[in-house]
């Protein structure tokens, strides 16, 4: 059984990361395991944006995802201490990441980390397909006095 372990933030789930953790999980075969590496409330402060969803609640509801073996929370200090504890076969990089692949290979290969790196392509195309485009919609709502009447 293949270990593919996958990283995002999940803040806003959406369509794409539901296709993003379906086709990471393919990577492995048949009976491959994925596990999503969530990041840090405090990682994503620092990388994005405030996170909409806390950590502990993103955790809980990728955990509910289809794809998705087992989810963890990141680490706060080494985004590679999470690679060790996990061992994965493969390590799924999203269409939208902003990964160098051949920079992380290398960054892996120094930890002594025998794993594969890739990058799904495949991206899941509507109006709201980031957390950042709900967020702005949102925004724009507010302004219109009926968008949340009932909330």
């Amino acid at each position: 059984m293949k270990i593919v372990m996958a990283t995002g933030t999940f803040d806003l789930i959406h369509p794409g990361h539901g296709l993003f953790l379906e086709e990471a999980k393919k990577l492995g075969g048949k009976d491959a395991k994925l596990v999503v590496v969530l990041a840090r409330d405090s990682t994503v402060r620092s990388k994005k944006r405030v996170p909409i969803i806390n950590e502990k609640q993103r955790l809980e509801m990728v955990k509910f995802l289809k794809p998705v073996d087992e989810a963890v929370l990141g680490s706060e200090t080494d985004m590679f201490e999470v690679v060790e504890t996990i061992k994965p076969d493969i390590i799924a990089i999203g269409p939208d990441q902003k990964f160098d692949l051949d920079d992380l290979r290398k960054d892996l290969e120094k930890r002594g980390f025998d794993c594969q790196v890739q990058r799904i392509t495949k991206y899941h195309k509507s109006n709201l397909d980031s957390s950042c485009k709900i967020i702005k919609k949102i925004k724009k709502s507010e302004f219109d006095e009926n968008a949340f009447k009932n909330c």
